[in-house]
């Protein structure tokens, strides 16, 4: 009798430790907006995945480059073909630790990021500040950073140095809700 109670024992404390509390949106939103003298430009796109680890406050978000879409076609084709190169760089990551993540709750208050930005396959460290709320049924995190196109290897040709900023200002809003297997 003495060893089922072990073993029951035992096989709780794994489950416990095995489940972790997972957050996650896979339509979160992420906006990048460039002023230059000649000419504003932003894109949106809100096919973002982000996941948020509840018991470790880890963060990761995932962004396919070609989801954004900006208002002309055409710039849509050059941020693609020409910067971020999509084809060779599908995509933008960022893994990280949420920072005094435990002190979060249903009161929306600023909590920072730190972690690692990665695009057109060059990983920079950031901090980043964000709005952070939590609730049993979500965390809602928002907040804006601004990115400097050289630090990531993104060149512009001259022609167009006038239409394009080389800091960038990103927005982003992400909804995570409860992760169900």
């Amino acid at each position: 009798m003495k060893p089922i109670i072990t073993l029951i024992c035992c096989l709780f404390i794994i489950t416990i430790s095995n489940s972790q509390e997972r957050y996650l949106t896979k339509n979160g939103a992420v906006n990048f907006f460039s002023k230059a003298p000649m000419e504003d430009i932003t894109a949106d796109n809100n096919q973002v995945l982000s996941i948020i680890d509840a018991t470790t406050g880890k963060m990761a978000i995932s962004i396919l480059m070609k989801s954004f879409l900006f208002e002309k076609a055409l710039m849509q084709e050059h941020f693609n073909e020409n910067y971020v190169e999509s084809d060779k760089y599908p995509k933008a990551t960022f893994k990280g630790s949420i920072l005094n993540f435990d002190a979060i709750n249903s009161t929306k208050s600023k909590a920072k990021v730190k972690g690692n930005l990665t695009i057109h396959g060059v990983t920079k460290e950031y901090l980043i500040e964000g709005n952070f709320t939590r609730t049993d049924d979500a965390i809602l995190v928002d907040g804006e950073f601004t990115v400097n196109l050289d630090d990531f290897g993104i060149k512009i040709p001259a022609v167009v140095a006038k239409n394009i900023a080389k800091n960038i200002k990103v927005s982003f809003k992400f909804n995570h809700t409860p992760f169900k297997k």
